[in-house]
């Protein structure tokens, strides 16, 4: 799995488009992903503000409104790839266009036992 990760202060600095560049980059990168058989799904994620957080404590649900934590950097979406290889995951991370304003983290998917 790719998880895309997104500052708002470093997006909001970049021209309409300069994201609107950025998008398209990450649109051809899932239609290569797609005709070469690798895209197995993915998503934008909802703004960080539309996020709750659910903690079970003494018993009872505590909801919280995102952002979670202190971070500036936050998940802003994902996607799956069926690749051979973790080099070639890494190379797929490198060109997604998020890695190079924010970044990009793999990790593999582990199946249900």
């Amino acid at each position: 799995m790719l998880m895309i990760y997104n500052n708002p202060e470093t997006w909001e600095v970049l021209s309409n488009a300069e994201q609107d560049g950025l998008m398209d980059e990450a649109r051809k990168l899932a239609a290569e992903l797609t005709a070469s058989g690798e895209w197995a799904g993915g998503d934008a994620l909802a703004d960080r503000s539309r996020g709750r957080t659910v903690r079970v404590r003494d018993g009872g649900p505590m909801i919280t409104d995102g952002p979670f934590i202190e971070a500036k950097e936050h998940l802003a979406g994902y996607c799956v790839i069926d690749c051979a290889t973790e080099e070639r995951a890494l190379e797929i991370a490198a060109r997604w266009p998020d890695a190079r304003i924010c970044a990009v983290e793999i990790r593999p998917i582990e199946p249900p036992k």
